[in-house]
């Protein structure tokens, strides 16, 4: 596994809410996973991303193997090959291996109500488009919204494979992988305890998570990573929210050319962040070595490029976010 800009403190090194985001992930998911070492330059967005995640996917009792489905789809939607693959290989260990397949090769599951919630699940990157929200309850909803944002992170800022020559990618390997992890997959966790990293301040939980913990989880990571967008000026946020609002999820065909095109009226000193974000929202991994090279001579910390990749990937997400307040008004 490689970082594609910047390669992150070793685990063991962690201190602070750092080192207690890493306990926690060894005590209820496989450790401190690539993912959120990348995060790491950016503590109060790790914590968040981890709450979130752990909240909506992990704690609760929704069926873990729904979960895994929606995290799994939302991630081929998303075109982020290395979630797809991680979340097969959960799917294996739940003992879920044709449905496991299936995704992985971009089929749809035979079962009815699995083909229905992955039909959801994809629908959700276009949400104006398809008229989408949610019958489902705070932790499959939840665990929706956390991949749309750790997708991007995810394809902005690793490679995208999990093994050396995308060994991952056999199913033999994926089956082997699932066995490996069958006992802390199908473990029981207690919700709540990633809130004990987080602070959501005094904004209300969502309407669709109810009391859940989810809510919670979800507005600190919304506040954390919007927070992110303080590097960029005024016209240069407008432009990434207008555009993600007006874009509705669309892949450009061209992304590099899509994005210079976008930021011609922002003030030349936030175009290249602007540039990063906006890709970040809709084809991160189109994010380049110019870009980053170019973003790093005014911003040269590890910690400013993660803030801005975080930045455009809770404007995404919250777009579909905001689907679900809607439907709630």
């Amino acid at each position: 596994m490689t970082y594609r800009f910047f390669t992150p403190n070793p685990a063991k090194a962690a201190t602070g809410i750092t080192a207690e985001v890493y306990r926690q992930l060894w005590d209820d998911f496989i450790g401190p996973v690539p993912t959120f070492q990348a995060l790491s330059p950016v503590p109060e967005v790790l914590a968040a991303t981890w709450a979130l995640m752990r909240e909506a996917l992990l704690a609760g009792d929704a069926s873990r193997v729904d979960r895994e489905l929606v995290a799994s789809t939302v991630s081929r939607a998303n075109r982020c090959r290395f979630c797809v693959d991680a979340h097969v290989m959960l799917l294996h260990a739940l003992g879920e291996h044709a449905l496991g397949e299936v995704i992985a090769q971009g089929g749809t599951p035979p079962e009815p109500r699995h083909a229905e919630l992955a039909g959801w699940a994809e629908a959700s990157r276009s949400p104006k488009a398809a008229g989408w929200t949610s019958p489902y309850g705070p932790e499959v909803t939840g665990t929706l919204l956390a991949f749309h944002f750790i997708n991007r992170i995810v394809s902005a800022l690793l490679d995208p494979d999990l093994l050396p020559g995308g060994l991952q990618r056999s199913p033999l390997v994926r089956s082997v992988g699932g066995r490996l992890y069958a006992k802390t997959a199908r473990g029981p966790k207690e919700p709540g305890r990633g809130l004990s990293l987080v602070d959501a301040g005094t904004t209300a939980p969502p309407a669709w998570a109810g009391d859940s913990p989810v809510g919670v989880a979800y507005v600190a990571l919304r506040n954390a990573a919007t927070q992110c967008g303080d590097l960029l000026g005024d016209v240069a946020r407008q432009t990434v929210t207008a555009t993600v609002r007006w874009e509705d999820g669309r892949y450009p065909a061209r992304p590099s050319d899509w994005a210079v095109d976008l930021v011609r009226d922002v003030p030349g000193t936030d175009r290249v962040g602007t540039r990063i974000a906006l890709l970040a929202a809709f084809a991160p991994s189109a994010i380049s070595v110019g870009d980053v090279a170019l973003w790093r001579l005014s911003h040269p910390a590890d910690a400013d490029l993660v803030r801005l990749v975080a930045y455009g990937a809770i404007t995404a997400t919250d777009h579909v976010a905001q689907a679900l307040a809607s439907a709630h008004l």
